[in-house]
């Protein structure tokens, strides 16, 4: 689920990237498109475990499907 243009499917790039505040921006797209857009929920805070981890959980939320956000 993206704030810009809703739920989107197909081949997806993720990107997860940090902020100077604790916090990570989540953005997806089409592989291969120009456009980004948020994911739902981004930014998020860093959980513990850090920018790796939270990646990982947002990947296993989108290939889970049912319109993932991400996870707080």
């Amino acid at each position: 689920m993206t704030d810009d243009v809703g739920v989107i499917t197909g081949d997806l790039t993720v990107a997860t990237t940090a902020l100077p505040d604790g916090r990570a921006r989540v953005e997806v797209q089409y592989t291969g498109a120009e456009e980004w857009y948020t994911l739902t929920g981004s930014p998020a805070p860093l959980p513990a475990a850090g920018l790796a981890a939270l990646h990982d959980q947002v990947l296993a939320r989108i290939r889970e499907g049912d319109a993932a956000e991400v996870p707080r």
